[in-house]
């Protein structure tokens, strides 16, 4: 047995990894890097949490970076579909990897349904299992269990492995029960680590007992973001580590295993610290990218004498709804279909819109320069 667990042969010939409850013991080494990693992680976490409080509507930007970080959690998982399908699909487009985006979209459901009712129930398994149940509804994995904890074994491996060869082995249904149980008390438990460390600490072991047969990976993901919130480092949900996850996707999954293995959480914790640094760097550049943006446009718009309070109105709608429709803007302004064209035909004309299907009827247009922005790292491997 090392810190971090054992693994315990099973009658049917395979091994199923136990881990130990956290805290772990010895308790987590917090040596000069990994000091410097916490300390610069907490500083540019606040700063993020701080920027939100300048933009102009912080609710629009958390909406987008909801709808990026469902679609690249999905994409590690394998979902082929792209940030433009989300777009599409919820303008009422009928797409052929529909099935995909739904994914995606049961994502954005359970991150927002997690967050509302953090008001009123606390981090806890209960929560997780109604977090599970949206995460799967009507989509691959809809078959297994949403919303209960596994009631037969999952391994994880190359396709058509067995538990025998399979790459690594969760504990058995009822182990996993026990093991879920001790993880809902650490996290209501008043610990001396910070919360970062507790945060990265927590992950790991939703992920190591993997108590679901489908969507561990989905959800272990949106605990992230929940655990801060809910312990009040983050003010608003900002945060979202998906996109350095699947850009460092192989060393992610080893250094998970290195914990099991070798019972070393301090490569772990210190991963994770680069990951909220790095994450905060690339959300604070996109904050500023977007609201220079939408300055830039609103002066364009100034200068080509097309300010109207509509024109304006428009513009700030593209932030929400980047692919459109002239039927869209005749709808959300109530006005005629004639007028709605005029509006979209001068956006277009000034390059703030592109049309991008070449027909004549149901056209669509794009704000090109924001999904660039807000697309970065989103394309389907």
């Amino acid at each position: 047995m090392n810190r971090s667990g054992i693994y315990v042969n099973q009658p049917a010939g395979f091994k199923a990894f136990v881990p130990t409850s956290l805290p772990p013991h010895p308790a987590i080494n917090i040596n000069e890097n990994m000091q410097k990693l916490l300390w610069d992680a907490t500083l540019h976490l606040a700063r993020l949490d701080g920027m939100a409080y300048a933009l102009p509507n912080t609710d629009l930007f958390i909406t987008m970076y909801v709808k990026k970080e469902a679609l690249l959690s999905a994409q590690i998982e394998g979902t082929q579909a792209s940030l433009e399908d989300v777009f599409e699909f919820e303008s009422g487009a009928k797409l052929e990897n529909v099935n995909d985006v739904v994914e995606v979209v049961n994502y954005i459901k359970a991150l927002h349904y997690g967050i509302d009712r953090l008001d009123s129930l606390p981090m806890s398994l209960k929560l997780i299992k109604e977090l599970h149940a949206i995460l799967l509804k009507g989509v691959r994995g809809a078959e297994k269990t949403p919303g209960e904890f596994k009631k037969i074994q999952n391994w994880i491996g190359a396709p058509g492995c067995t538990m025998k060869t399979a790459r690594y082995v969760p504990p058995t249904p009822a182990e996993a029960l026990k093991a879920m149980g001790d993880l809902e008390v650490y996290m209501h438990k008043k610990s001396v680590m910070p919360e970062l460390i507790n945060c990265a600490l927590i992950h790991y072991q939703f992920e190591t007992i993997h108590p679901f047969l489908d969507g561990n990976g989905r959800l272990g993901r949106l605990l992230i973001t929940f655990y801060l919130y809910w312990r009040g480092i983050l003010k608003k949900p900002l945060l979202y580590l998906s996109y350095y996850l699947k850009k460092n996707r192989q060393e992610y999954y080893d250094r998970l295993t290195l914990v099991r293995e070798k019972g070393d959480y301090e490569q772990w914790v210190e991963f994770f610290l680069v990951g909220v640094i790095q994450t905060c760097q690339d959300a604070t550049e996109n904050i500023k990218r977007i609201l220079q943006l939408r300055e830039t446009h609103q002066a364009l718009l100034g200068k080509r004498r097309i300010s109207s309070p509509l024109a304006i109105m428009l513009l700030d709608k593209l932030f929400y709804t980047p692919l459109i429709r002239v039927s869209d803007v005749q709808r959300e302004f109530k006005l005629s279909h004639q007028a709605a064209s005029n509006l979209i035909n001068q956006f277009e004309k000034i390059g703030i819109l592109k049309e991008i299907t070449g027909k004549k009827r149901g056209r669509r247009f794009v704000y090109a320069r924001y999904l660039t922005i807000l697309g970065e790292g989103t394309r389907p491997n």
